[in-house]
């Protein structure tokens, strides 16, 4: 299964799912916003995007991840709007059989 989401809400973490039989690696991203960017301390994010082509850039962009590398389920979630520092604001957890090519579809996707 590919979820992804583009919310204006913080971003609750998908949380593990223990009951994953086939899936030996279970890996999880958590995007934060720093304190700094470029050098110059910062206070947030303001992060803008296209209705409807976002959408369909980051779908596309999972659905090329999931047939590139043998992983199981992909979701992720990115956030929209001010973020402030510490806050997420791109979660990604993807499942796989063994973790090298899960790790391999991590850096593919938020690459």
């Amino acid at each position: 299964m590919v979820l992804t989401e583009i919310i204006p809400v913080p971003i609750l973490p998908f949380p593990s799912d223990n009951t994953r039989r086939e899936e030996g690696s279970e890996l999880i991203f958590n995007g934060r916003v720093r304190g700094t960017e470029h050098g110059q301390d910062i206070m947030a994010l303001d992060y803008e995007y296209y209705e409807g082509m976002a959408e369909q850039e980051l779908q596309t962009l999972a659905d090329k991840t999931v047939v590139k590398f043998p992983i199981q389920d992909l979701f992720c979630r990115h956030r929209v709007g001010r973020i402030t520092i510490g806050e997420t604001s791109l979660h990604v957890s993807i499942w796989s059989r063994h973790r090298k090519e899960g790790i391999e579809a991590m850096t593919y996707f938020i690459r």
